[in-house]
């Protein structure tokens, strides 16, 4: 047996990994893959690849470009989901904000630096042609963090995937006031060089065992109930989820990559452009 190392988020989107772990679809070619749920997010999950604390992780995609440009070894092997991630902005429900310009250089909780709630902020803040220079960061490390940040008046605002929060708003904890999409394929699949030099062979498996099931996962019989009671959702808002949200199979192209790379170049969350052979395997 093979051992991998693998990380992600404890979110809807990572089902279909846990899936065919459970199912033993890995263990059948030998591979004993090791999830770690990381509710830090992607600056975390960052740290772990250059640690070497993971080998492969499903991650933001502007997370891990911006870190890969920083040094970060390890690429891209393929786009996990196509669609956009849609961001809410959120508030505590008793705050006094309404709209988003209340927000201006106000400070906003962040799970870490580098994360997507991070340079989500930053994308926000262009978008609202506000002085990103002005930006003031609370770093709060989970979304539990944030809760009691935002509760006590630490933080003012905090950007997170909107399903993910929608338990929070539906219990009058949060409320949210706009929301942010990403402008690029929310999440790709990571995995560090030098497993990607003595592995290959393994890696590509994995890949092909995880696109079969994210092929057909929205086929999957009650899928919709299935996400709701594991993720403590509504079956409406998963149904919603599912229309909005496309799994990929395929390694992204150049364009966009270099679309994607342009786009963080302007909002200054990278100061160079690499080749696409540094980032993309």
């Amino acid at each position: 047996m093979k051992t991998i190392k693998i990380a992600g988020v404890p979110e809807h989107f990572n089902l279909p990994w846990h899936m065919c772990i459970e199912d033993g679809e890995f263990e059948a070619v030998g591979i004993d893959l090791q999830w770690t749920d990381v509710p830090e997010g992607t600056g975390k999950m960052c740290q772990m690849l250059r640690d070497g604390e993971t080998d492969i992780a499903v991650i933001l995609t502007e997370g891990i470009i911006k870190d890969i440009v920083a040094g970060n070894p390890s690429k891209i092997v393929q786009v996990y989901v196509q669609s956009p991630l849609i961001w809410g902005i959120h508030v505590a429900a008793n705050s006094s904000y309404n709209t988003i310009s209340d927000l201006e250089n106000k400070k906003v909780a962040i799970s870490r630096i580098g994360s997507g709630s991070h340079l989500m902020s930053i994308v926000n803040a262009q978008h609202q042609n506000w002085n990103t220079e002005n930006l003031q960061f609370e770093i709060v490390n989970t979304i539990d963090g944030a809760v009691e940040s935002l509760t006590s008046g630490k933080a003012d605002y905090f950007m997170w995937e909107r399903f993910m929060t929608q338990p929070l708003v539906d219990k009058g904890i949060f409320r949210r006031i706009a929301d942010c999409p990403t402008p690029w394929p929310c999440f790709v699949i990571a995995v560090r060089n030098e497993v990607l030099d003595q592995h290959p062979k393994v890696i590509e498996q994995i890949l092909d065992i995880i696109n079969t099931t994210t092929e057909e996962f929205k086929m999957i019989p009650s899928i919709d109930r299935t996400l709701a009671s594991k993720y403590n959702q509504n079956v409406e808002a998963i149904q919603e989820w599912l229309k909005l949200t496309r799994w990929s199979q395929k390694q992204m192209t150049a364009p966009t990559l270099d679309k994607i790379m342009e786009q963080l170049l302007k909002l200054q969350i990278i100061d160079k452009k690499l080749p696409k052979e540094s980032i993309l395997k």
